[in-house]
C-alpha cells in the first residue's frame, strides 16, 4: 500500500507528545486567525469607512473579498499541499497572510486598495488553512486525531465567535489597524512553531493541481458573489448583474463536467452518493444563516445604527459568543446518549427560536434585552459546532476522508461568503421597500447606506427624511430578515435530522 512520504523524519526526541502539542498550537493559531479576519472586520467597518471612504459595495467587499478568495482557493490549496508538501504550503500561506496583514495595517490608501489587499490575504489564509489541516492528519492517529481535529474546530469557532469582541476592544484602544497587527502576530507564532516542530509530508500519488476545475470553480463563485453584491445597487434586471449571474451558472455546470471527466478531480462527485455526506455539507453551510451573518450584521447595527462604542457592542456580542467556550466540548459527551445528528438538529431548532425572538426587538428597544435572544442562538449553534468536523470525516469511506475534510472546509468558508452576500442583499431590498414611500428613487441607495451602518450619508442622500424614519425602516427590515433566517434554520434542523439522525455505517448508507 502506498503511504505518504515524510521528509526529514524527526528523531525519537522530537517525536514526543510535546512536539505534537506545539504543532497543534500552530494550527490552532491558524484556525483562530482565519475567521477572526472577517468577523473582526465587521466591528471596524464604520470607522474604516470614515478613514478610507468607499461606497456601500466597496464596504461589502471588505468582508467578501477575503471570504471569496479564501473559499474558492481552499480545495486547490489542499491539492497543492498534497503534491508539493503540506508544511511547505502552510509556511508559504502564513507568510502571504502575514505580509498582507501588515500591508492592511499600514499601507492602505483607499477602500479599493483595502479590498484588493484583503483578497490576497484570503489566498494566504487558504494555503495556511489547507496545509495546516492536511499536516494535522499526518501528525496524529486514531483517537488522538479526532481529538486534535475537535480542538482545532473549536479554535475556529472561538475565532469566529469572539472576533467581534476582541476587535471592538482593539479598535477602541488602539485603532482599527490593531486588528491586522493581531492577525500578523498569530501568523508569526504559527510560522515559528511550524518551522521548528513540523515535519514535511506529501502524497506520492498526487498528480498536481486540477487547473481547469480550480479556475472554473473560482470564476463561478466570483461571478455569483459579484452579481449578488451588485444587484441591490444596479437592479436585478440590469444587464451587468444578469450577465454575472448567468455566467456563474454556466461556470458551475462547466466545473461539474470537468470534475466528472478528469482522472483525479479536485471534487469527487461520487461522495454525493452518501446521504450522510449531504447532511454533513448542510452542517457546514447552516451556521452561516443561523449565526455567522449575525457576527457581521449586529456589530454594524450596534455601532453604526445604535451609535454604541465598540467596547459596548463587544459586551453585547458576548451573549452570542460565550456558549462557544463550553458547549462544543459538552456536545461530544452528549453523543454517549444521543446520535450526533439528533444533537445537531436540536441545536438548530434552538437557534431558530433565538432568531424568532431576536426579530421582535425593534428600534428603540433596550439594547440589553437582546441578551436573551443572542444567548439562545449561541447555545443552539454551539451544540452542532463541536461535532461538525468529526462528522465531515466519519460519513464517508476512510480512503475519502482527506477530500471530505477539504470539501467540508470549502463548503463552510465559501458558504459563509455567499450567505453574507445573499443576506446583505435581501436586507437591503427589505429596507428599501420600507423606505420607498418617502425616499423615492433614492430608496435603494439609502438602504445600502443603512445596511452598512452609515446613517449620516443616508440622511445626506435625502435631506427631507427624518432620522427616526430611517431607524424605523432599518428596524422593520431587520425583523423581517430574522424571521426569514428563522424559517431557513428550522428547515435545516429538519433535513439534518432526516440525513443524520441514525448513527450507522457510511457504507450501509450508500447501499
Amino acid at each position: 500500500m502506498i503511504t505518504d512520504i515524510e521528509e526529514n523524519k524527526p528523531t525519537s526526541t522530537k517525536n514526543t507528545s510535546s512536539r505534537r502539542i506545539f504543532i497543534l498550537l500552530a494550527i490552532c493559531c491558524v484556525a483562530v486567525a482565519t475567521p477572526f479576519s472577517f468577523t473582526g472586520i465587521a466591528v471596524g467597518l464604520p470607522v474604516i469607512s470614515k478613514t478610507l471612504g468607499g461606497s456601500p459595495i466597496q464596504l461589502n467587499w471588505a468582508i467578501n473579498s477575503f471570504l471569496l478568495t479564501f473559499g474558492s482557493t481552499l480545495m486547490a490549496a489542499g491539492t497543492l499541499a498534497d503534491y508539493y508538501g503540506r508544511k511547505r504550503v502552510l509556511l508559504i500561506g502564513l507568510i502571504i497572510y502575514g505580509v498582507f496583514s501588515v500591508c492592511l495595517a499600514f499601507l492602505t490608501i483607499n477602500m479599493v486598495w483595502f479590498d484588493l489587499l484583503r483578497a490576497f490575504q484570503g489566498i494566504g489564509a487558504a494555503a495556511a488553512f489547507a496545509g495546516g489541516f492536511a499536516s494535522l492528519s499526518q501528525e496524529f492517529e486514531g483517537k488522538e486525531r479526532l481529538r486534535a481535529f475537535s480542538i482545532v474546530g473549536t479554535s475556529f469557532g472561538i475565532g469566529l465567535a469572539f472576533g467581534p469582541i476582541v476587535a471592538g476592544w482593539l479598535i477602541a484602544n488602539f485603532g482599527w489597524q490593531a486588528i491586522f497587527i493581531l492577525a500578523t502576530t498569530l501568523a508569526a507564532i504559527a510560522l515559528f512553531l511550524a518551522t521548528v516542530f513540523m515535519t514535511e509530508s506529501r502524497d506520492p500519488t498526487a498528480s498536481g493541481l486540477d487547473w481547469k476545475g480550480s479556475i472554473s470553480f473560482t470564476l463561478a463563485l466570483s461571478s455569483f458573489t459579484f452579481g449578488i453584491i451588485q444587484g441591490p445597487e444596479s437592479g436585478w434586471s440590469h444587464p451587468f448583474v444578469a450577465t454575472l449571474l448567468i455566467a456563474s451558472i454556466i461556470l458551475f455546470v462547466a466545473f461539474v463536467i470537468i470534475e466528472r471527466s478528469v482522472e483525479r478531480p479536485m471534487l469527487d462527485l461520487s461522495l454525493f452518493r452518501f446521504p450522510r455526506f449531504l447532511g454533513a455539507q448542510l452542517l457546514a453551510v447552516a451556521p452561516s444563516f443561523a449565526f455567522v451573518v449575525l457576527l457581521v450584521l449586529l456589530p454594524v447595527r450596534f455601532v453604526g445604527i445604535e451609535e454604541m462604542d465598540e467596547i459596548a457592542a463587544g459586551k453585547i456580542m458576548m451573549a452570542l459568543s460565550a456558549p462557544f467556550l463550553i458547549l462544543p466540548i459538552a456536545s461530544g459527551y452528549l453523543t454517549r446518549w444521543f446520535s450526533p445528528g439528533i444533537i445537531c438538529s436540536i441545536g438548530f431548532a434552538i437557534s431558530a427560536i433565538g432568531l424568532y425572538w431576536l426579530g421582535h426587538f425593534t428600534d428603540g428597544s433596550e439594547i440589553y434585552t437582546l441578551i436573551g435572544s443572542l444567548l439562545t442562538i449561541g447555545v443552539g449553534i454551539s451544540l452542532p459546532w463541536g461535532l461538525m468536523d468529526g462528522l465531515a470525516v466519519s460519513v464517508v469511506p476512510k480512503e475519502k476522508a482527506g477530500m471530505a475534510t477539504g470539501i467540508f472546509s470549502t463548503s463552510r468558508v465559501a458558504g459563509e461568503g455567499l450567505v453574507i452576500a445573499i443576506v446583505t442583499a435581501i436586507f437591503s431590498v427589505l429596507t428599501s421597500a420600507n423606505i420607498e414611500r418617502i425616499a423615492g428613487k433614492n430608496a435603494g441607495l439609502v438602504a445600502q447606506r443603512l445596511v452598512t451602518g452609515d446613517v449620516k450619508e443616508a440622511l445626506l442622500l435625502v435631506p427631507s427624511i427624518e432620522k427616526a424614519d430611517l431607524h424605523q425602516a432599518y428596524s422593520k427590515g431587520f425583523s423581517t430578515l430574522m424571521f426569514i433566517l428563522c424559517a431557513i434554520t428550522l428547515l435545516t434542523a429538519l433535513f439534518v435530522f432526516i440525513f443524520l439522525r441514525k448513527d450507522v455505517n457510511t457504507v450501509e448508507d450508500a447501499n
